[in-house]
C-alpha cells in the first residue's frame, strides 16, 4: 500500500477530486486561488444539488482561508457538508485538502471556504430549496420546522418582492449639440 492512496475521511466521500496541472500555477508555481475558487464553487454546487433538484446560483463566498499553497501535481479533495438550509438559500461548508505528490501522499488541510447558493426558478427568480410554500409562508415538504412563526418567511419575501421592483433610473443626458453649446 503507497502513501498516496486515499483513506476515510471524517466528511465521508469528497464532492470533487482533481489533480492539479501546470496551466493552473501563477508566476511563482504554486496553483492560483482563483483556480482553487473555481472547484470550491463546483464542489459546493454538488452538494446543493444533493437536497434538491433545482438551479443553485452563487451569492456569497465567506470565511475562505487559503491555509497552504497546492502545487502541481498535488490531488486535491474538495469535502462538503451542508451547513444551513434557508427559505431560498443553502449555506456549504467546503473544506479542501491535497495529498502531497512530492511528500509521498502527504494530507494537507490548504483550504476551507463557507458559500451561499440560492435555489432559482426557470424564470431565474428565488425559490424555495424545500419543497413549495403555502399561502401562510410555511413549507409544505416534510422537512419544514414545526413550529417556526411563519413571520421571518413573510418578511424575507416581502423584501424579494421589494428589492425586484427597484430599477435603476439613469439621468437623461442633454443631446450631443446641446452640450457643446453648452460649454
Amino acid at each position: 500500500m503507497s502513501g498516496f492512496e486515499p483513506t476515510v475521511h471524517p466528511w465521508g466521500e469528497p464532492s470533487l477530486r482533481v489533480t492539479l496541472m501546470p496551466r493552473d500555477t501563477n508566476a511563482w508555481g504554486t496553483i492560483f486561488g482563483g483556480v482553487i475558487l473555481s472547484y470550491i464553487d463546483l464542489a459546493g454546487g454538488v452538494e446543493a444539488r444533493k437536497h434538491a433538484d433545482r438551479l443553485f446560483v452563487t451569492v456569497a463566498m465567506r470565511e475562505v482561508i487559503f491555509h497552504e499553497p497546492v502545487f502541481v501535481g498535488d490531488l486535491v479533495s474538495f469535502y462538503t457538508q451542508t451547513a444551513r438550509i434557508g427559505h431560498t438559500s443553502i449555506t456549504i461548508k467546503v473544506l479542501v485538502e491535497t495529498l502531497r505528490a512530492r511528500e509521498g501522499g502527504r494530507r494537507v488541510k490548504v483550504t476551507e471556504a463557507e458559500v451561499v447558493y440560492v435555489a432559482m426558478d426557470e424564470s431565474r427568480r428565488p425559490t424555495p430549496v424545500l419543497g413549495e410554500v403555502g399561502p401562510t409562508g410555511a413549507r409544505k415538504s416534510a422537512r419544514a420546522r414545526p413550529g417556526k412563526s411563519s413571520e421571518k418567511a413573510e418578511s424575507r419575501a416581502k423584501f424579494a418582492d421589494a428589492t425586484r421592483k427597484v430599477t435603476v433610473q439613469r439621468p437623461k443626458r442633454a443631446p450631443a449639440r446641446a452640450r457643446r453649446r453648452s460649454k
